[in-house]
């Protein structure tokens, strides 16, 4: 066992893993990872199962100092991390010894980066999954982000390996600009020809202020609706893209409400998620319309690609 010792937290750090699914009947948010392609990534690069619990960091990260040997892997938004001050790598497997200190820096690309520990976090379980929901305080490390002084616990694995690599080709690139593909619907039927016309050629959108794990804000054409943007309340799904009264699409996040009685003109494909989970204020997007057939084929390659990444680490 280790035990992390956090010196300073950042400004938003929290266990999470894939989500916990099966309960937005009850109320209960799927939440999870923000970015599950960098999230999945730093798993594979310390030899854990894909849903394994990590630390996810935004916009800064924390100060980290550890009481036994530990293997990690950081991937995401590059914050500059370093080991005992010196310059840590990305994207591959490193040691940190006993009573080293991993911490981060400045912000240079995304928003979000993840920590992976070889091993797993000692945080139970709530319905099935490790993930924090602060909202509802649920999950997680006592259902909030990490605060100065607490004490993070990780069952190690004897078995996990420093020196792994993950080729240049398979390390995702954050961009400040991004084309988003979305299918339509489910209530699509709700909005005019014009306004599914600004949706995808309108020249894109800006995101507002207004992101965060729940939903991401755009600023852009409005799109107009048929008659009304209320429906009776039905459920939410990660990227979803509402569009209220106002004619301002929000694209529904990991923390999301799990229904909604606003129409939803389009979804976004999930392969595509993990580019709008490095985005911020100002970063413009692109909306490009998919077909359901077309979208499956992206996710079968994207999910292809996590077999190709784990052959080639071997």
């Amino acid at each position: 066992m280790t035990n992390i010792r956090v010196i300073s937290p950042g400004i938003l750090t929290t266990v999470q893993d894939r989500g916990r699914y099966g309960y937005q009947e009850l109320g209960v948010p799927v939440s999870g990872a923000m970015d599950d392609l960098s999230f999945r990534l730093a798993n594979i690069l310390v030899g854990n199962d894909q849903n394994e619990a990590e630390l996810e960091l935004t916009y800064s990260g924390p100060s980290l100092q550890f009481d036994a040997d530990t293997v990690v892997a950081i991937t995401g938004a590059d914050m500059s991390p370093k080991l005992e001050g010196k310059v840590a790598p990305m994207y591959e497997s490193f040691l940190v010894k006993k009573d080293q200190t991993l911490s981060f820096g400045k912000l240079k690309s995304g928003i979000r980066a993840y920590i992976a520990f070889g091993g797993s976090i000692d945080v139970a379980l709530v319905n099935g999954s490790k993930s924090t929901q602060t909202k509802i305080k649920m999950g997680g490390f006592q259902g909030r982000p990490l605060k100065a002084k607490d004490i993070l616990k990780v069952k190690v694995n004897p078995s996990a390996t420093c020196g792994k690599v993950l080729k240049e080709k398979y390390r995702p690139k954050n961009s400040k600009f991004a084309v988003i593909r979305a299918v339509l619907g489910p209530q699509d039927d709700y909005f005019t020809q014009k306004g599914i016309h600004d949706l995808f050629v309108s020249g894109g959108y800006m995101i507002s202020k207004e992101f965060d794990r729940m939903g991401i804000r755009l600023k852009g054409s409005k799109i107009e609706h048929k008659e009304t943007a209320d429906i009776i309340s039905d459920g939410t799904v990660f990227g979803s893209i509402q569009v209220p009264a106002n004619g301002e699409p929000i694209i529904l996040m990991a923390d999301r409400q799990t229904t909604g009685g606003y129409t939803k003109i389009a979804t976004v494909i999930s392969a595509d998620l993990p580019k709008l989970a490095q985005m911020q204020f100002l970063d413009k997007i692109i909306f490009q319309e998919v077909g359901i057939e077309e979208a499956q084929e992206i996710t079968c390659k994207y999910e292809e690609n996590f077999k190709n990444i784990i052959e080639d680490l071997k």
